[in-house]
């Protein structure tokens, strides 16, 4: 149970510094190039979610490992 709580813990916090990368970047980019506004949220909105897939991952990982 505590490696699950573990596993869940540390896929959040990957998760939350991941996003915060992309999001800052994001944010640069668009201070350098406004014009490319659209293009860079698009990006990032797609980042974004494949990085959210990593605590879900865990989850369900950590559920498994639980019912054996």
């Amino acid at each position: 149970m505590l490696a699950a709580a573990i596993a869940v813990g540390l896929g959040a916090l990957g998760a939350g510094i991941g996003n915060g990368l992309i999001v800052n970047g994001t944010v640069n980019g668009i201070a350098r190039q406004p014009e490319l506004r659209g293009t860079l949220q698009t990006t990032m909105f797609i980042g974004v979610a494949l990085v959210e897939a990593l605590p879900i991952i865990a989850v369900v990982i950590a559920f498994m490992s639980m019912g054996q």
